[in-house]
């Protein structure tokens, strides 16, 4: 896996381009003209204290802080797409990332798709920051290979076993230890909020709101990737967190297992009705005659057996 970072991405969309690939998709030329008129002439000052600086005008980019903005990069990166079918180049945002499978030690396309990345960043004037893009790779066999570096513009990228990729840190080992650590110590940073709250009187319904928003929401962030998969001693270490809220707020709080539970069921329920979905081929429907059943995957590892999608389908094979 190759987490590419970009310098200043938002601020190098070129205009004139974004327009002839809005008019590729198909928009109306009159909105592509309007967005060509959003994005140029406009202009930009420095206020220190009292002290404005003198007008500068802009006419590359997408403005800081518009929630136009992302929509806008996006459609100017719909073209930045795998050109090998052993390869993937997921998306989000100004966040890139190229996963490549290996096979027979033969890492031609996964090398060409890196090179191919580089070209279209240089054609679309976006520049490759090749001191934080991070190469990862995941070789679970016993006796492990050599693998040679990855060069950008005749720098080495940097190897590492552990990357926080938009907000869960993924391990060279698919283990999740290093993410479950990082929430439980940020969690419970949070729990010294609530027992303040608590003496300052606050009801038991203000102080669980207060844990669903601030400590859950970090507990159970991407909670369907990463929980299935989760050692024993990660969930206790989760879940005494759990505990511990449940006794500041004196009310009953959802076990997390519940919660990865209600999550797995709910997502799947929406892949199911997205036809569009990546993942959307994987729950196959069984014969008519077991309506509502769905095909399970045949697990060899039990990595695979507690992954998001076998979990869902016995889920959804269960309610039924």
């Amino acid at each position: 896996m190759l987490f590419i970072d970009y310098s200043s991405a938002f601020n190098t969309i070129v205009p004139s381009k974004l327009v002839i690939k809005l008019e590729t998709l198909g928009l109306d030329p009159a909105l592509c003209n309007w967005v060509r008129d959003f994005m140029t002439g406009r202009p930009q000052v420095v206020r220190v204290g009292n002290n404005i600086s003198t007008p500068l005008i802009l006419n590359t980019g997408a403005p800081q802080g518009c929630v136009l903005s992302p929509l806008l990069y996006s459609l100017f990166t719909h073209d930045c797409v795998a050109t090998h079918a052993s390869n993937s180049i997921i998306k989000f945002a100004d966040y890139a990332t190229v996963v490549g499978l290996i096979t027979i030690n033969d890492k031609t396309a996964y090398r060409e798709e890196v090179r191919a990345l580089g070209v279209w960043c240089q054609e679309n004037n976006l520049t490759l920051n090749v001191n934080k893009t991070k190469e990862m790779i995941v070789d679970l066999r016993k006796q492990q290979r050599e693998h040679p570096p990855i060069h950008i513009d005749g720098t080495v990228v940097e190897r590492v076993v552990s990357f926080k990729f938009l907000g869960v840190h993924i391990t060279d080992k698919l283990n999740w230890s290093t993410h479950t650590d990082s929430i439980v110590k940020k969690a419970q940073q949070r729990l010294f909020n609530l027992r303040r709250l608590k003496k300052f009187g606050l009801s038991p319904k203000a102080l669980t709101n207060f844990y669903r928003c601030t400590i859950e929401s970090i507990l159970s962030g991407c909670i369907t990737a990463w929980y299935g998969n989760c050692s024993a001693h990660n969930r206790k270490a989760l879940q005494r967190v759990v505990r511990s809220a449940q006794r500041i707020t004196g009310g009953k709080l959802p076990a997390l297992q519940d919660t990865y539970t209600t999550r797995c069921h709910r997502k799947a329920i929406k892949i199911i009705k997205d036809s569009n979905h990546p993942s959307h081929y994987l729950f196959t429907p069984l014969s008519s005659r077991r309506r509502g059943q769905y095909r399970c995957i045949k697990a060899g590892t039990e990595r695979l057996k507690n992954s998001f999608y076998l979990k869902a389908i016995r889920l959804l094979n269960s309610h039924h």
